[in-house]
């Protein structure tokens, strides 16, 4: 038999992590809509997936704008196991190639410890866009050298997506 007090701590401790679940859990909704006002108006090309033995949201999609002349505006999302912000990059266009660069700062949380820690990882990308694909290379220092990508074109970020529940 367990220990009246025992179970007192125990459900304590349930009721806490359901509260900071809870918190988080909003806290990622109400920057979804900000995501989704931030690529209105943008060509968004997208590979991302969930994964069907985990339920992750895995893979990448690109953000475009084009800022006037040959200059571009973008937002780059690494999906790896939930909804990202997006890493802002800039660059331009020549015949038809884009070439983006930009800085990831990814602030991450280490367990047990719950210690926060900041990683900066810069970030390029050279490719092509069509109406359909966007096809090119992604390269995030302190990760995969190259990654090829083939990203086809939607119509909104993922979470504006499944904001919607038009995905």
């Amino acid at each position: 038999m367990t220990h009246p007090a025992s179970r007192l701590f125990l459900l304590c401790t349930l009721a806490l992590s359901v509260g900071a679940l809870r918190l988080e859990a909003q806290n990622v909704l109400v920057s979804i809509p900000d995501q989704c006002a931030r690529t209105a108006g943008m060509h968004v090309y997208s590979n991302v997936f969930i994964h069907k033995e985990t339920g992750d949201l895995m893979g990448y999609e690109l953000a475009l704008k084009h800022g006037g002349e040959s200059k571009l505006e973008s937002l780059l999302y690494v999906y790896e196991g939930g909804a990202d912000d997006g890493i802002p990059l800039s660059g331009q266009v020549i015949k038809n190639r884009l070439t983006l660069t930009g800085t990831w700062v990814d602030h991450l949380v280490e367990y047990p410890s719950k210690k926060k820690t900041v990683d900066e990882h810069s970030v390029e990308i050279l490719g092509t866009p069509d109406t359909s694909t966007f096809r090119g290379e992604l390269t995030i220092s302190g990760m995969e050298d190259h990654h090829h990508v083939r990203l086809r074109h939607v119509k909104n970020i993922w979470p504006s997506n499944n904001l919607n529940a038009n995905h």
